[in-house]
């Protein structure tokens, strides 16, 4: 019988596949649709899916507090930018490289959180961070012969991403996160559906539609894993098998796309999976030692 642990794993796992997968079919029409006509179209599909979903939980109304409604709107727009730049790299670059410049979200989140919310940061976890920014140094290469103004745009995606999760940290309890999710999705949508107005359609033919209902199917159940994870197992053991999509990315990239990265982007992906990986494991302890004296302390009071 499986552990919570080996489930939590598992779910992570296909999450991050999920998610790859949709990166995959997002690129693959990279040659065939223009992007703000493709987001339209898959946000349609998924936000139906995920409306669908809200509902069945009961998620699905406006009692929102006026704090986390700001919150959300903030949230949507970090959203929009994320999308745009994330999905212009990935449109100009190998899936791989998009991929493990994105790994370094958590060292960024990680290191936001303590210049803005004042969240603890030992010397370890700090220097694991400086590390891993490093590796992402040695991914983008500035200057180097492979460098592109998108690698510029894949870093502007992580700093949407980090926004969106600062952000994410802040909306009440009172809010239910399908509804979150729900309000975020129908963003997406609309914006890049007004965007779209913009630019040339082409026409939906069965490999385009056949090609966004699968980003939109990946993208939901990536989602859907992802919710599940958090209910499985341990966090801190869990956590690091989302690296698992940098997996994804590298033997994607090279079965579809026919790429592989350069020496030094494997170099500067492993020092960046390396770096998240025991900060990732540094936080668990820190968390386990917190609650760990707080119920010494209780049980002293008593």
């Amino acid at each position: 019988m499986l552990t919570d642990n080996t489930r939590g794993a598992l779910l992570m796992m296909a999450s991050m596949a999920g998610f790859t997968l949709n990166d995959t079919f997002m690129k693959a029409l990279s040659g065939e649709m223009p992007l703000f006509q493709l987001i339209f179209l898959r946000g349609i599909l998924t936000t139906l899916a995920i409306g669908v979903m809200a509902w069945y939980v009961g998620a699905l109304h406006l009692r929102i507090p006026p704090r986390d409604r700001a919150l959300i709107t903030l949230r949507m727009v970090a959203e929009i930018g994320s999308a745009y730049f994330f999905l212009t790299a990935l449109y100009n670059m190998p899936l791989a490289n998009v991929s493990a410049i994105m790994q370094s979200l958590p060292l960024v989140v990680t290191l936001a959180a303590a210049l803005f919310f004042g969240e603890p940061l030992g010397w370890r976890r700090m220097t694991a961070i400086l590390v891993g920014l490093g590796g992402v140094l040695l991914i983008v290469r500035p200057g180097g012969e492979g460098f592109t103004i998108f690698s510029i745009y894949a870093l502007i995606a992580v700093a949407f991403v980090t926004l969106r999760d600062l952000v994410t940290r802040r909306v009440s309890g009172a809010t239910h996160s399908m509804m979150v999710t729900f309000t975020t999705s129908l963003g997406l949508m609309l914006a890049f559906g007004v965007a779209s107005l913009g630019v040339d359609w082409v026409p939906m033919d069965l490999y385009r539609t056949g090609m966004t209902v699968g980003a939109s199917v990946m993208v939901v159940f990536g989602y859907v894993f992802s919710v599940m994870v958090m209910r499985v197992g341990e966090i801190s053991f869990v956590a690091p098998f989302r690296y698992t999509g940098l997996i994804w990315a590298l033997l994607l990239g090279w079965l579809v796309f026919g790429d592989w990265p350069a020496p030094l982007t494997l170099i500067g992906a492993a020092i960046v999976v390396g770096s998240g990986v025991f900060t990732l494991y540094r936080e668990g302890q820190l968390k386990r030692r917190i609650a760990a004296e707080a119920k010494l302390r209780t049980g002293i009071g008593h």
